[in-house]
């Protein structure tokens, strides 16, 4: 690297500078403040640790989009965490073992070895909250509820739509097809490229009976409105596990929208996002502004038996900087900042200090300092034998 380079930032890497940082922290405290109030816990995992730990549990995705090290101290692989949640989990199973409901709330950065898409972050600020040790709608429905409200804390003004989904319904049809790990993963990603032409020709060529071909031909078409989980009932209506999918979602989003009447919901029985770790409901935000999700989250109760407690759980995460990005609003106005003069006079040591007691922001000159005037917006003077604000 040419010695000119050496002070550029690696693709993808950000940093926040003034006033942005400032605004960001405030905003992060803002929204730990919003989740406490509902009852979540703060926990603030390490950056690094063991990888079998960061990787329990989770799909091959992550792996390769985690940073890998040896530790010189035990020659073990660590790795820099891509995603908090198996973190979180962790710290449920074996840190608190709670009995009964556990809410759990972080926001920190993390690394990933490969941006999502060409304009997305690789350090984001991943903020998310986690509800364990309870399966019922119940807990769905605080979780999602609470990403929204996220979204609204952050001031996020343009339309939102919800996207539900549930991965059951492909667990069930592949577990009813009897297909090979390899066939799986061929028709997933068919899947998410609603590749229907070649959807078909794999079709065509499995033995399977009439019915089950017309259900792997028809799950790429199963997303728009709430009309969408009707056709679902008919086509599925033979099968008990697939309606009782159906009709979670169909719970779901009459809870949801009872809470939030202006959020449009969206189903895409076809949505696979973490499929290798979530265990049932899918969900994610949008807005016509953004095109990505602004916040996800879902069901993954087999996270928890992965390190030795089987716990339900279900969650969501976003990236605050994104959502300052997108919401353009300031956690505060930009406040004035007072200019004191230099010296170590008791008096005017005293005046500094109930300046900054009372919230402000001073800077007091060093001696010889001949910077500018204009970044503060009052000076502090001495007039009368007191010392006075005096406007810039």
């Amino acid at each position: 690297m040419a010695l000119a380079d050496r002070w550029l930032l690696p693709d993808g890497i950000m940093e926040l500078l003034p006033p942005q940082a400032r605004q960001v922290e405030l905003m992060r405290r803002k929204v730990l403040d919003l989740y406490h109030r509902w009852g979540y816990e703060l926990v603030m995992p390490p950056i690094a640790e063991h990888l079998e730990s960061l990787l329990t549990g989770v799909g091959h995705d992550l792996d390769l989009n985690t940073f890998k090290l040896t530790d010189r101290m035990s020659g073990h692989t660590l790795g820099v965490r891509a995603d908090m949640t198996p973190q979180v989990a962790r710290i449920d199973a074996h840190r608190l073992r709670t009995e009964g409901a556990s809410r759990l709330c972080y926001c920190g950065s993390v690394l990933h070895s490969h941006a999502e898409n060409m304009l997305a972050s690789r350090n984001p600020l991943q903020l998310g909250a986690e509800l364990y040790g309870h399966s019922g709608p119940d807990s769905d429905v605080e979780v999602i509820a609470l990403m929204l409200a996220t979204l609204d804390e952050v001031g996020l003004r343009t339309p939102v739509s919800l996207d539900l989904g549930h991965v059951g319904v492909f667990s069930r049809l592949m577990a009813l097809a009897n297909l090979s790990s390899q066939q799986q993963s061929d028709y997933q990603d068919m899947l998410q490229r609603k590749a229907l032409p070649e959807i078909g020709r794999f079709v065509s060529e499995l033995d399977l009976t009439a019915p089950l071909c017309d259900w792997l031909l028809e799950l790429p078409r199963l997303n728009g409105g709430a009309a969408i989980l009707g056709k679902a009932r008919e086509l599925f209506a033979s099968d008990v596990e697939l309606m009782k999918a159906v009709d979670y979602l169909a719970d779901l989003a009459a809870r949801i929208s009872a809470r939030f009447p202006s959020v449009d919901t969206y189903f895409d029985l076809s949505e696979l996002r973490g499929y290798h770790y979530h265990t049932g409901i899918v969900f994610a935000a949008y807005t016509p502004s953004f095109g990505q999700a602004l916040a996800k989250g879902g069901r993954y109760d087999n996270i928890g038996r992965d390190f030795g407690r089987a716990r339900p759980a279900t969650g969501f995460s976003a990236d605050l900087k994104t959502l300052m990005d997108l919401s353009g609003q300031l956690a505060e106005q930009a406040e004035g900042v007072i200019l004191a003069p230099a010296g170590e006079a008791q008096d005017l040591q005293s005046a500094i200090a109930k300046l900054r007691q009372a919230g402000k922001r001073v800077v007091q000159r060093l001696e010889g300092e001949t910077d500018c005037d204009n970044r503060y917006s009052q000076q502090l003077k001495s007039e009368g034998g007191e010392w006075v604000l005096v406007d810039l």
